[in-house]
């Protein structure tokens, strides 16, 4: 008989950027609370009742439901270490330089666009929340107003006039 040889995991988990706004802190507490309150508790009531019907390797719901609340573990490990390692964004008083937690207003290609930058778990692109991490965000901090920044894309460079900071 031949023993079974395991694939090493090659798969390594993408770092986690910490910093998130106090509102994203409220809402990563309350949905760990209900995932722990709730969720968990249903989906392990769940495994029990179906443990009881019977042989373990021929039960689908069984291997089903454990697979849910290992999926739901993991969940709720992730969250649990997202919010010990957080970094809140508190908002900055200094408005002469572009920081983490700004919403800038910037002039393109004759347009006027705002943006607000964040950290990479809350970017949101198409309503104007951008990371400080992408192309723009690294571009914009540390700027003031009046300056203009060239932003290089795959193709070409993009010019971005700051026109304000809140």
């Amino acid at each position: 008989m031949q023993t079974p040889y395991r694939k090493k995991e090659t798969y390594v988990r993408p770092k986690v950027d910490p910093n998130i706004t106090p509102e994203k802190f409220t809402a990563l507490s309350a949905k760990l609370k209900r995932l722990k309150e709730i969720d968990r508790l249903r989906l392990s009531a769940e495994v029990k009742r179906l443990a009881l019907m019977g042989d373990f390797s021929e039960n689908a719901g069984y291997q089903l439901a454990k697979g849910r609340l290992r999926s739901l573990n993991q969940r709720i490990l992730d969250i649990e270490d997202l919010l010990k390692r957080a970094e809140i964004i508190a908002p900055n008083p200094d408005k002469n330089s572009i920081r983490l937690g700004h919403s800038v207003t910037v002039e393109v290609n004759s347009q006027i666009k705002t943006y607000r930058i964040l950290g990479s778990t809350e970017t949101d692109p198409i309503s104007g929340v951008i990371s400080y991490s992408s192309p723009l965000g690294a571009a914009l901090i540390g700027h003031k107003v009046g300056d203009i920044v060239p932003v290089a894309l795959s193709d070409r460079v993009i010019e971005y006039k700051i026109i304000g900071i809140k």
